[in-house]
């Protein structure tokens, strides 16, 4: 099934299997790797210039936070000499894993290093000013023993000034409990046998190799990809949460509409779960914290958490009790939301669609379009506004659907695999279900499907593109090897997605890295923050093929092309330019109100001073629920507008 949104492996509540490592042997991971580059929509098969990108994932996979290797130690990894590349390069094509062996044995030994310096800093006073918003991931490895101690207290420094004013218990319990937390971790990289470590080293190798390749291509182990087919076959017995597992503990990052979690006064996300049933967490690893609050459908579970709450400039951390009943937890793919505004004799509707999705009983497609007649029964519709911020996409089929709905037949996507090979995907569909003024609003957070529909709307001149300067940049669609929804059983040696293609708007853009463009620059929350796909780590480059707007059928057989053109060549949609007259007054008309609204600049003006970055479960959102949404606002009042001017320009012409 292709796939062109986000895939999140989900904390869940829910543990299918035990946390093992993959069955591998050196000669499987050889094969697993060649698998998947042969896959690959850039890279077929190794290469050199992979090698130093997989040796750098594989040293931070094994020490993200620079708490365990130094500097030195890493060197020749870290920055490898061309006789290095060359070595490893030879050695990892004949199934040789030796170089990484080392590294691993490293790690190992690091970890009897780092066991030894917590307990010479255990009776050391942790540092009393804590730089802030400290970004671990990116700091230099240690050059010292001494560095690494200074490392260490820092972290426990942070710790303790999270949990010690909340949590009635001493520093060195909260201290202890975080070491069993960490020697568990441990034990989850280095094994308990070297059997297990063989293994564990392999899978990291694997991992180290596939994020080499682009942003998105990922090898799970039988772990993670049951994770996988908790979200896919979408029933669970839990609460609904989503869980992250940070420095500080194991924060809610998202809660399942309709399910216990979602009940009014009760968990929030960002909330972090320091106990279950009066029993403490923070010596835990994640898989263990789902264990525990997983159970029965009907049970009890009390959730202990800490929540950060703003107090005028500053903020403060209260401890909360709060008691759920677990339930049976069906997990939607993805939500509509329909409000409107009155506007003359009419309404304007707002569709916000959240993701891509398609189930046994609805689909995102299906779902607007109902929502459309829905209102269309009342009232008179003016003007449609489809809102695709914070979309982070979902099924390709249903993104040509939802685009679809305002389009005659044509190409929406086209798509190009390793091989080159460019397949159309094509609205089918006579009538549209609306034909009138159509605004798509987006931001930084509107990604892959999403941009799809927005960039196909605009590339035919069918909407007006209205939001952030551009969205996130997605333009890669991948491929998995678990099928879950045939209830495929997870491959011992585990699974993998691929980034197989690139896909392409009518026009022949690709949205990869450069996003798309707005038509009217309406700036929101995310606006002010480095987000999008230019940011991750080893991101494809742009693409563009030629543009499809007269769709020849090339990529359907010469045998059926003909009788298919007979019924399709009718009522295509053409590339129009209805709203190309008005764009130089809307965008007047929206920098104008934008310049004048004094609640909108401060807004403004806040998003410089302090970013809100979608990605960090920390961090303080700028936009609070209660304040107004300005992108939204503003996207009525263009839509207003567009609707006075179509009107102003049809009386002027049946005039004439």
């Amino acid at each position: 099934m292709l796939r062109c949104g986000f895939f999140i492996i989900s904390l869940i509540i829910s543990c299918l299997v035990d946390c093992q490592p993959p069955e591998l042997t050196p000669k499987e991971t050889n094969e697993k790797i060649n698998e998947i580059l042969q896959s690959h929509f850039r890279y077929q098969k190794l290469n050199p210039d992979l090698i130093p990108r997989i040796l750098q994932n594989f040293l931070e996979d094994l020490d993200p936070y620079k708490c365990y290797f130094l500097e030195n130690e890493i060197h020749e990894w870290l920055k490898p000499s061309g006789a290095t590349i060359s070595r490893l390069f030879s050695a990892m094509q004949d199934a040789n894993y030796e170089e990484f062996n080392k590294i691993h044995l490293l790690m190992k030994y690091s970890v009897d290093r780092r066991a030894q310096l917590e307990k010479e800093i255990a009776s050391q006073p942790t540092p009393k000013k804590l730089p802030v918003d400290f970004d671990w991931k990116k700091i230099p490895w240690a050059t010292s023993n001494n560095e690494l101690k200074t490392r260490l207290l820092t972290i426990k420094g942070y710790q303790l000034a999270f949990y010690e004013k909340v949590i009635d218990i001493q520093k060195d319990t909260i201290f202890s409990r975080l070491d069993k937390k960490r020697v568990h971790q441990e034990k989850d990289i280095i094994g308990s046998s070297e059997v297990e470590r063989q293994k564990i080293l392999l899978s990291y190798v694997i991992k180290a190799v596939c994020s080499a390749l682009d942003a998105h291509t990922y090898y799970f182990t039988p772990f993670e990809a049951s994770q996988f087919v908790v979200q896919v076959q979408q029933r669970l017995f839990g609460i609904g949460v989503q869980l992250q597992d940070t420095l500080n503990g194991f924060a809610i990052e998202k809660i399942v509409e309709g399910t216990p979690a979602s009940e009014p006064n009760k968990l929030k996300v960002k909330d972090v779960i320091i106990a279950v049933n009066k029993q403490p967490v923070t010596d835990l690893v994640y898989h263990e914290v789902i264990e525990k609050i997983r159970g029965e459908k009907g049970t009890p579970v009390l959730i202990s958490i800490l929540r950060k709450q703003k107090d005028k400039e500053s903020f403060t951390i209260q401890k909360l009790d709060i008691e759920l009943k677990r339930g049976e937890i069906v997990i939607a793919e993805g939500r509509l939301e329909t409000s409107f505004e009155p506007h003359a004799d009419g309404i304007i509707p707002c569709i916000r669609l959240l993701s891509f999705y398609q189930d046994p009983t609805s689909s995102s497609t299906e779902d607007v379009k109902k929502a459309i007649e829905k209102l269309r029964k009342d009232y008179l519709i003016k003007g449609v506004i489809l809102d695709l911020r914070n979309n982070a996409g979902g099924l390709l089929p249903q993104a040509v659907g939802v685009a679809g709905l305002f389009l005659t037949k044509g190409i929406v996507v086209s798509v190009k695999d390793n091989a080159n090979y460019i397949q159309h995907f094509r609205n089918s569909e006579d009538k549209m279900i609306f034909d009138g003024p159509l605004v798509v609003l987006t931001n930084k957070a509107s990604a892959s499907a999403a941009e799809i529909v927005a960039q196909t709307l605009q590339d035919y001149g069918r909407a007006i593109v209205v939001g952030d300067k551009k969205t996130f940049g997605k333009g890669t669609f991948q491929s998995f090897t678990l099928d879950a929804t045939h209830m495929k059983k997870v491959n011992p040696k585990g699974e993998y997605k691929v980034t197989r293609g690139m896909y392409y708007t009518v026009s022949g853009k690709s949205p990869q890295l450069v996003g798309v463009l707005p038509d009217i620059l309406v700036p929101g929350p995310f606006s002010e923050i480095d987000f999008g796909e230019e940011f991750s780590k080893y991101p494809l480059p742009p693409d563009v093929i030629s543009a499809h707007f007269i769709d020849d059928l090339n990529d359907i057989p010469p045998v059926h092309r003909n009788r298919i053109r007979l019924l399709y060549n009718q009522n295509l949609q053409n590339k129009i330019t209805i709203y190309t007259k008005y764009l130089d007054l809307l965008k007047k008309n929206s920098e104008l109100r934008i310049k004048e609204n004094k609640n909108y600049q401060k807004f403004l003006a806040d998003i410089k001073k302090k970013p809100s970055d979608p990605e960090n479960a920390d961090a303080e959102p700028i936009e609070k629920p209660e304040q107004t949404d300005f992108q939204q606002m503003e996207a009525f009042h263009i839509m207003k507008d567009l609707i006075f001017l179509e009107e102003i320009h049809e009386k002027y012409a049946a005039s004439y």
